[in-house]
């Protein structure tokens, strides 16, 4: 009787884990992507910084890199890049109407490189973080963010 009962408690046991895993939202790889490039986009501030910026691209992959450029007037062109992998943490400095998100990482992991410089020439460096403009960020969006990007962190380590 003592192994029925032991028998039954580890069915029951294994048919509670396989409900509560069934109902547990999972959100793909694509999907937190997906959500980070809408969420950056929508916010994004192109009347914040230098008045010379003719236009701009900002991009997070679905191979796990964040790149951000800037085209100015002048035809200089900045180019921002890190892997997700990278990724410590975000801090947001501004206002719910305007701010600068500071994507933070481990160390100089992110790429900077400048092109058509006149005044410099074509410059290569390593960073700690990236800054993008954004706006009408809520801090339920800046949570939401933030907690994509480890998410994002996290799967690609488990990944590789």
């Amino acid at each position: 009787m003592k192994k029925f009962t032991l028998l039954l408690k580890m069915c029951l046991f294994l048919f509670l884990c396989v409900v509560f895993m069934a109902f547990t939202p999972v959100f793909s790889f694509d999907e937190q992507v997906n959500y980070i490039q809408k969420l950056l986009s929508s916010h994004y501030d192109n009347t914040s910084g230098p008045l010379s910026v003719d236009r701009y691209e900002l991009n997070v992959t679905n191979t796990g890199f964040c790149r951000y450029k800037r085209h100015f007037t002048t035809g200089k062109v900045e180019y921002f890049s890190f892997n997700l992998l990278k990724f410590k943490d975000l801090d947001y400095y501004g206002t719910d109407k305007s701010g600068d998100l500071f994507l933070r990482t481990k160390s100089d992991d992110v790429i900077v490189q400048t092109y058509n410089d006149k005044d410099e020439g074509d410059v290569d460096s390593m960073a700690t973080y990236m800054v993008i403009p954004l706006k009408n960020m809520e801090p339920q969006d800046l949570s939401d963010l933030h907690e994509k990007l480890i998410k994002l962190s996290t799967q690609r380590f488990a990944q590789k």
